[in-house]
């Protein structure tokens, strides 16, 4: 006996020997040494986990990686049932399985049935035969490796294999890639017939596959069902209702969501690989996958009237968190012909008049303006650069909210001259928007008006700051990026820059409660190359950019029928609450409704009555209502003294006032009708005259000038040629327009025409003067103005 027992451990150590050797001459396949799924698949999810964009792996499949903790434990019970009941007992095989297969072979020549477990089925997925599948020698392998699986992983290891490698059809291997491609929703919310529908696919993922062969991949289902209900899993009821499902895949095809985003994601994955750590098959990503939806619906809506070449980009970033919701950096992936593939929320452009609302913040912040200062909407001049409106009209007097709600170019410019282009440029890049200018560039006035270039990304970044209290962030892709914030302006600028981007800034305006309110601000780049807009509602800043990624200018589109339409539908589509409808907003700490007065600027309270030439009610911040920016023509403040004669008659200026006039009694005769007395009056900025009707001025200026003083009042020293007040002009026979041609007489300087307030040329001294081709009839005003401020201006009609 004693022998024996040493022949058999001699025997047992000897096998023993065997295995390993064998194990160590054969090893595991790498997919079972080293994970579910190792071999490059990458996938990027939404933040509830439906996938965006898959990569497939080495081999060319496509799987999500999962474990069973995350499938539906209808379906783990149904493949345990209906596999490999054993599974949890068995060493790898099943003996008595194996056993029934060897007989049935033996019997009829040939093999029947395979007996194969769920851990030979992995053996058999990882480590394929090299001849036919089902002959013995490929049943012996995949016998050997089972055991060998078993020996170096749990029941649970190999159960994540299986659950990851299963064929379900196609490139589509594993539950959670076949649930999501073929049902449209996560394994772990399988239902009864889903499950089984599953369950049965990989016995033959080809002849099975729902979108293809619907009618046998349902009766492959019903006979997994019958199975259960015959082992009495699920009752007779549940089966019955399960049949009732129907099944139906569409066609299997690309389903990307928010494709160049992932790209963007799978790229900084390699990257991070690339410095040591781990590139894991699973990206996380903070988009949503309903609101990606709808976004990607709404700009493939839209791109049809847009030229061939044009791309759209898109950004929804929730301002609470900074998580990007939604991100399309093309309209439409798949058109190669507007560069689909270029990420343009990424790509450096031209702002066009998108920062003119963090200009105004910071002025407000600096104590320059009230949301209701007067600034000058008029042709200047700032050292050599002369900036027009959009529309290359002017309107004279205009306030801050004017200015800025309509965008207006020249009292934005003016602004900035005030505050330092570069002062503005640093604190945007501070606060994470960062300007590119031209190599040797810097900072100029042509900031305001787009002559930088920033990101899409980088612009709504931002603009979160209007609804942050004055904080702008950096936007989240994924839910492990840090919360990256940086104060962009007061809490009370922010607030009174968006009442006026929302509805004019005017603290008696009606409706200001209105449930939808948007603070809205478009921008077209010059040449019409970039179409922006950007929305901010209490839950979302939305940014559009419309253009051609390679630059070339896209004439007849602009921000406000272009890109604004499109940041409508987007909120409209949206459809959360807090989307586009919010409660009453309270008024944060130091922000004031008050009247003021133009032309002072100052508190209504605070100026005369007679210097309130206009009575505006504004915003203010920590109570103060800082006065009118000062006149770039004329010195002094805005309060001059006129010297006038006792009864308020006459007027005269230094030069003058030792003369009596002719037309009265000397000094010494009648005293009393030549004393002349001072009189205080509030004027308005001279490059505003040509605007300010007689009714607006004060009294002062209105008293008629005295007969030896009239001739050398400076404010209107020019005089219009070619074409006389009260003119009626009429084109010539079979001419659609009127043509004169004008000049003026009385300036050394560049003189600006204005007709009906919009620019229409500029004349050098000496020239030869401005042709005017009038083809509409009516009334018209043409104005000729410097840069003193001197001007004239002459009413006539055409018909």
């Amino acid at each position: 006996m004693k022998r024996v027992a040493q022949r058999g451990a001699v025997a047992l150590l000897a096998l023993a020997a065997l295995l390993f050797g064998l194990d160590r001459a054969f090893p595991l396949p790498a997919q079972a040494r080293l994970g579910a799924v190792s071999d490059g698949t990458r996938v990027v999810l939404a933040h509830d986990g439906t996938p965006l964009r898959t990569w497939p792996g080495a081999d060319g499949s496509l799987r999500q990686p999962i474990t069973p903790d995350a499938v539906s434990p209808l379906y783990l019970e149904a493949l345990r049932h209906y596999e490999d009941r054993w599974f949890d007992w068995h060493p790898g095989v099943n003996p008595p399985a194996l056993l029934r297969a060897a007989w049935q072979w033996a019997r009829q020549g040939r093999i029947v049935s395979g007996g194969s477990t769920l851990t030979m089925q992995v053996a058999r997925l990882l480590d394929p035969s090299p001849s036919a599948p089902r002959s013995l020698a490929a049943k012996l392998r995949q016998i050997a490796r089972a055991l060998q699986l078993e020996a170096h992983l749990s029941k649970a290891q190999i159960l994540t294999l299986y659950l990851n490698h299963a064929p379900m059809g196609g490139q589509i291997e594993g539950v959670e890639m076949a649930a999501r491609a073929y049902l449209g929703k996560p394994a772990r919310t399988l239902s009864h017939a889903e499950a089984a529908l599953l369950v049965a696919l990989p016995q033959a993922p080809s002849r099975l596959r729902p979108d293809r062969a619907a009618g046998a991949a349902q009766a492959a289902r019903d006979k997994v069902l019958q199975r259960m209900r015959t082992l009495g899993i699920w009752d007779a009821a549940t089966v019955a209702d399960a049949r009732l499902e129907r099944v139906f895949a569409p066609p299997l095809r690309a389903r990307w969501l928010a494709p160049l985003a992932a790209e963007r994601l799978r790229q900084a994955a390699l990257r991070s690989s690339r410095t040591g750590d781990a590139a894991a098959p699973i990206i996380a990503s903070t988009l949503d996958a309903g609101v990606q939806l709808r976004l990607e619906q709404v700009l493939l809506d839209r791109l049809g009237s847009l030229p061939d070449p044009v791309s759209i980009a898109a950004l929804v970033v929730e301002n609470d968190t900074l998580a990007v919701r939604g991100y399309a950096g093309s309209a439409d992936f798949t058109d190669n012909s507007r560069a689909a593939h270029v990420d343009m929320v990424r790509a450096v452009r031209s702002p066009g008049s998108t920062l003119k609302p963090f200009l105004y913040a910071m002025a407000l912040d600096d104590g320059l303006v009230h949301s209701e200062s007067l600034l000058i909407d008029a042709p200047q001049s700032f050292g050599g650069y002369a900036p027009g409106n959009f529309e290359a009209a002017f309107s004279g007097p205009v306030s801050v909210s004017d200015a800025l709600q309509r965008s207006l170019n020249v009292p934005a410019v003016d602004l900035l001259e005030r505050i330092g282009p570069a002062r503005l440029a640093a604190q945007l890049r501070n606060a994470g928007l960062r300007l590119r200018w031209p190599a040797g560039g810097a900072p100029n006035l042509s900031l305001i008006l787009g002559g930088g270039g920033t990101t899409l990304e980088e612009l709504v970044g931002a603009y979160t700051a209007l609804a942050r209290d004055g904080v702008a962030g950096l936007p989240r892709l994924t839910p492990e990026a840090p919360l990256i914030e940086t104060r962009l302006m007061s809490a009370g600028a922010a607030f009174i820059v968006r009442e006026i981007l929302e509805n004019g800034g005017r603290p008696d305006a009606p409706f200001r409660e209105s449930s939808a309110r948007v603070a809205w601000k478009t921008g077209t780049s010059f040449g019409f190359r970039d179409a922006w807009a950007v929305g901010v509602t209490d839950r979302y800043t939305v940014g559009i950019w419309v253009g051609r990624p390679d630059g070339t200018p896209n004439p007849g589109h602009f921000g406000a029928n272009t890109a604004a339409p499109l940041v409508k539908d987007l909120l409209a589509a949206l459809g959360a609450p807090g989307a586009t409808t919010t409660g009453p907003r309270s008024v944060p700490a130091g922000v004031r409704a008050l009247d003021i007065c133009w032309p002072l600027g100052l508190a209504a309270e605070a100026t005369p009555p007679d210097q309130c030439r206009v009575r505006r009610a504004a915003w203010t911040l920590d109570g103060t209502a800082p006065p009118t920016l000062p006149d770039r023509v004329r010195s002094g403040g805005l309060i001059e003294t006129a010297w006038v004669d006792a009864r308020h008659t006459r007027r005269l200026r230094p030069g003058c006032e030792t003369r009596a006039p002719r037309h009265t009694p000397t000094p010494m005769s009648t005293p009393a009708a030549t004393r002349w007395v001072p009189l205080e009056y509030v004027r308005w900025p001279t490059l505003l005259e040509p605007w300010i009707e007689r009714s607006l001025r004060s009294e002062a200026e209105r008293i008629p000038w005295a007969a030896d003083c009239a001739a050398r009042g400076p404010s209107r020293a020019l005089r219009i040629t070619g074409i006389e007040h009260g003119s009626v002009i009429r084109p010539a026979p079979g001419s659609p327009a009127a043509v004169v041609r004008v000049q003026v007489v009385g300036s050394r300087e560049r003189v600006d025409w204005l007709l009906d307030g919009r620019l229409v040329g500029s004349t050098e001294p000496h020239g030869e003067g401005l042709r005017l081709t009038l083809g509409r009839t009516g009334e018209h005003a043409l104005t000729a103005i410097d840069p003193q401020g001197r001007f004239e201006r002459v009413r006539f009609s055409v018909r």
